[in-house]
Parts: structure tokens; C-alpha cells; sequence
């Protein structure tokens, strides 16, 4: 009975993890669709600045354009991060369900390594969370932009359609 209870004491120790494990690769699932998502962007906005480098197109749109680019570069490289931290992180939890089992089975006296494994993987999902929220910024003023942007456009060009009636 004793084995028993110290099997399923032992297993239990090491699903915990599991829980981290599993928000970390919900993470890991929502960055990269974040991250796909951006690189057709920036790839969008390459072709839109390289055919505006070639047209008698209104310097504004040029740098707006350019802008925007820089900003989707930013966020990219910031997705990248988070996900390659993450994808750590994913590593060192599984790392301490592993370890968990391997300091029980052999009653060896690093009971400290699961739990500081822990932690670390912990503190490499909270840097990459920020990241995230980083990124989540710039995407944030990159639409403001946008849409400035397009209204600007839009109201010049009302404007100058009434202005030609008025004529």
C-alpha cells in the first residue's frame, strides 16, 4: 500500500507541472499565429514601399508606409524573442516534471532542483508575457497610425471634391 501512495504521491508532483506546461504552449500557439500574421504583413508592406519608391506617389504615403514597416519589423523581432523564450520555458517545465520523478525515485538529496526549475521557468514565462505586452503595444500605435492616416487621406480627399464643385 505504501508503494502504491508513493507512486501516485510521485505522479501527482510531477502533473503539476503539466498545468505550466499547458498555458505555456497556449502562449506558445497564440504567439505564432501573432507572429504568421505579422510577417504577411511586413511582407505587404515591403511590396507597398517598393512599388512606391517607383511611382510619383506623395512623399506622406512613402514615410507612412515606412513607418508602418518599422513598426511590424520591431514587432516581429519581439515575437520572435517570446517565442524562443517560451519555447525555454515549455523545455524547463518539462525539465521539472522530469526532475520531480527522478528525485523521488531515487530519494537523492536535491530536492531544491525541481522547485528552482520551477521558478525559472516561471520568471521565462512572466519576461516573455511582457514581451508580448510590448509588442501588443506597438501594434496598438501602428492601427492608430493607420487610421489616421486613411481618414487624413479620406478628408482630403472630400475636401477637394467639394472644392472642385465649388468651382
Amino acid at each position: 500500500m505504501k508503494d502504491v501512495s508513493l507512486a501516485l504521491t510521485i505522479l501527482t508532483a510531477m502533473i503539476t507541472p503539466a498545468v505550466l506546461i499547458l498555458a505555456t504552449t497556449s502562449l506558445i500557439v497564440a504567439t505564432s499565429q501573432r507572429l504568421g500574421r505579422n510577417i504577411d504583413r511586413a511582407r505587404n508592406l515591403s511590396e507597398r514601399l517598393i512599388k512606391n519608391l517607383f511611382t510619383k506617389k506623395v512623399l506622406s504615403e512613402k514615410e507612412h508606409v515606412y513607418n508602418q514597416l518599422n513598426k511590424v519589423t520591431r514587432r516581429t523581432r519581439l515575437l520572435q524573442r517570446a517565442m524562443t523564450i517560451l519555447y525555454v520555458a515549455l523545455s524547463d517545465f518539462v525539465a521539472t516534471s522530469i526532475c520531480i520523478g527522478v528525485v523521488e525515485i531515487l530519494n537523492i538529496r536535491f530536492t531544491w532542483l525541481p522547485l528552482v526549475l520551477g521558478i525559472f521557468g516561471s520568471g521565462l514565462v512572466f519576461y516573455a508575457t511582457l514581451l508580448l505586452i510590448s509588442e501588443s503595444g506597438i501594434a496598438l500605435i501602428a492601427v492608430r497610425e493607420e487610421m489616421n492616416y486613411v481618414l487624413d487621406v479620406g478628408t482630403e480627399k472630400f475636401n477637394s471634391r467639394h472644392e472642385e464643385d465649388d468651382i
